[in-house]
């Protein structure tokens, strides 16, 4: 009888096994899913360090765009941009780091219980979709067509990719839908870092960031970017930015890993990698314009900032460097702001998209510039600068400073200012978009093939849909 019972023994232990294995394999401390919040929080964090940084890895349109140079090194000056792999690490922050992220969680936000109301879930999702609205602008404006309908099921490894224009006009249907759902006042609270949660902020974001998708596209599409920047304003402009308190920003802390990433690529890295370049100091300095102070360092006696010629390789202590309010810890990362909705709504009262002075908006432009820098001397500034089609190109470039990423479509999309020619040896002329990253040629590749063709080649000098007229020479 003993034998039986010993024989018995491993059976009844293996039933007792296989009954409490889930719950013994479950760690009680871990949430059955991530918080809709944190997935938020993290999707903008990632989302201000890519259009922020100034690492050479992932964001190098401060050079392209002729605001700094290189020292060390000046690959980047001169449109090299294979070396490091930029295209993957841009491809990569935006789908990887932030879509991905806010992907998740959408879908998570109906069923999760720390929202106590529909309302909250509601006005959360329009976020969501407000900020993924925000990141595939980026990404149609830099390489064109790009993964959108497929891009995040699971089940396919191998997306389309869709055409960039037709994105272009779905991503301004959602941004009304979003517009429309953005009511009352709750959401995700402090877990947004960028708004604290504010639904009234948030819809003047959606109706100022709708502004700019329209003015991006008047030479692609009048008529649409009429209607478009008409409903965005609103009558008087009462919809979008009228000051500096609008603008979308992302506090970043004075302790890592949160610092600001400028902080992280130059000072705690100990780089002497760049200096002011000459196209933007000749600028400033031709104006005595008083941003000069508040964006380089190391001027000279007559307080003209000292550029290096642009693709050089610079002799660090020759010239002016970056502010130290530009690389301070806690200096944030600006996603909006009201200087630029000011020279939108200039240019589109210039075109009759909007009623309005052109000449007024373009000084409220100019002067949230200067006041965001702390500068002085705009009414100064102003007479010696008055309004026209010129100086509201050129302003919006200079406003725009330490924002190279939105100069660049700028750039491309006014075909000005006239930015001098690299130097001797440059890989390409001006840069208009940016290849797909290698990966999805080895990966993906019938996709890919489909989409060079489509878009007119996957080079830097294959215009997209947005930019229909020529550099100046």
């Amino acid at each position: 009888m003993k034998k039986y019972i010993l024989a018995l023994l491993p059976l009844v232990m293996l039933g007792a096994c296989k009954k409490d294995f889930e719950k013994l394999n479950t760690n009680p401390k871990l949430f059955p899913t991530v918080p809709a919040a944190t997935l938020v929080t993290q999707a903008e964090r990632q989302l201000s360090s890519a259009v922020t940084t100034s690492s050479v890895n992932n964001n190098v349109f401060r050079l392209v765009e002729q605001q700094w140079q290189e020292t060390t090194y000046n690959d980047e000056s001169l449109y090299n941009f294979d070396t490091r792999n930029i295209n993957k690490q841009m491809w990569n922050s935006l789908y990887r780091d932030v879509l991905n992220n806010l992907q998740l969680a959408k879908g998570i936000i109906p069923t999760d219980q720390s929202f106590a109301t529909d309302a909250a879930k509601a006005n959360s999702i329009a976020i969501v979709d407000l900020l993924q609205v925000y990141s595939f602008y980026y990404l149609v404006t830099t390489f064109g067509d790009c993964p959108y309908t497929q891009a995040f099921d699971p089940k396919n490894n191998f997306p389309k990719y869709d055409d960039a224009a037709t994105i272009y006009k779905d991503l301004l249907k959602r941004v009304d839908a979003d517009i429309a759902a953005l009511n009352g006042t709750v959401s995700f609270g402090t877990a947004d870092i960028i708004y604290g949660g504010s639904v009234a902020k948030w819809k003047k974001f959606a109706y100022s960031f709708k502004l700019k998708m329209g003015m991006t596209i008047a030479d692609y599409d009048a008529a649409l970017a009429k209607t478009t920047v008409a409903a965005a304003a609103g009558s008087g402009a009462a919809n979008v930015f009228s000051a500096n308190a609008d603008n979308a920003t992302f506090a970043y802390l004075s302790a890592t890993p949160n610092t600001n990433p400028i902080w992280v690529d130059i000072i705690q890295s100990g780089r002497f990698d760049y200096v002011a370049c000459k196209t933007i100091a000749d600028a400033l300095n031709l104006n005595k314009d008083g941003r000069a102070s508040k964006y380089f360092k190391a001027l000279d006696a007559s307080g003209n900032v000292l550029g290096a010629d642009p693709g050089s390789k610079a002799n660090y202590d020759s010239f002016s460097h970056v502010s130290d309010i530009v690389t301070a810890t806690t200096a944030p990362g600006l996603l909006l702001d009201n200087a630029e909705i000011q020279f939108y709504l200039a240019e589109a009262a210039q075109k009759g998209f909007i009623t309005g002075d052109a000449a007024t908006y373009y000084a409220a432009g100019v002067n949230a510039s200067f006041d965001y820098w702390t500068a002085t001397g705009a009414a100064a500034y102003l007479v010696a600068n008055p309004y026209n089609a010129t100086n509201l190109a050129n302003q919006k470039w200079l406003a725009n400073y330490n924002r190279g990423w939105d100069a660049w479509i700028e750039t491309r999309r006014l075909d000005a200012p006239v930015l001098h020619k690299p130097a001797t040896g440059a890989f390409s002329e001006f840069p208009v978009r940016f290849k797909y990253p290698v990966d999805e040629a080895n990966t993906n590749g019938t996709n890919y093939k489909a989409a060079s063709a489509a878009i007119g080649g996957d080079v830097v000098t294959t215009k997209l849909f947005f930019d229909k007229t020529d550099m100046p020479k």
